[in-house]
């Protein structure tokens, strides 16, 4: 087997590792843009909640109701910081991905740069042996020819 099949093989398995790498980070940046939308929605639930209260506290409000509306608001909060948690988590995790992906495609290139050099060190050989024929060839003819002259 050739160098540049061998490299081929090589050249193959790497690009697959890179496109896969490549997936994993699409999908931890679909899941981050996910959480932060639902980051987003809970935070704008709070806000609307926060002004229907305050519309009510002004209507006049007991204070079981607005113990009420303190626990839910509390409850929300929580939920927001849970959020969040998970927001900067899958933001971790796309940076992480994102380096695992980058040192992928650093190899790819490496080994696409060793495949083309292999390649053309094969097609030079190739071109030197090809030319190599055709002197010889060459050669027998005139050899020929300067032996057909002199009988």
């Amino acid at each position: 087997m050739k160098k540049t099949q061998r490299i081929n093989m090589v050249q193959r398995a790497v690009d697959d590792f890179e496109r896969r790498k490549a997936e994993a980070l699409a999908r931890c940046e679909r899941h981050v843009l996910e959480a932060e939308s639902r980051l987003g929605e809970l935070d704008a639930y709070r806000a609307a909640y926060v002004r229907d209260f305050n519309q009510r506290a002004q209507a006049g409000l007991d204070g079981a109701g607005a113990r009420e509306y303190q626990v839910f608001l509390d409850r929300l909060e929580e939920a927001l910081r849970h959020q969040g948690q998970i927001v900067a988590q899958a933001q971790a995790q796309r940076s992480a991905e994102l380096e695992n992906w980058r040192h992928a495609a650093r190899r790819a290139a490496a080994v696409d740069t060793l495949a083309e050099h292999w390649r053309a060190e094969e097609r030079r050989a190739e071109d030197k042996r090809e030319q190599h024929e055709t002197d010889e060839r060459s050669q027998q003819i005139w050899s020929r020819r300067g032996h057909a002259r002199v009988t």
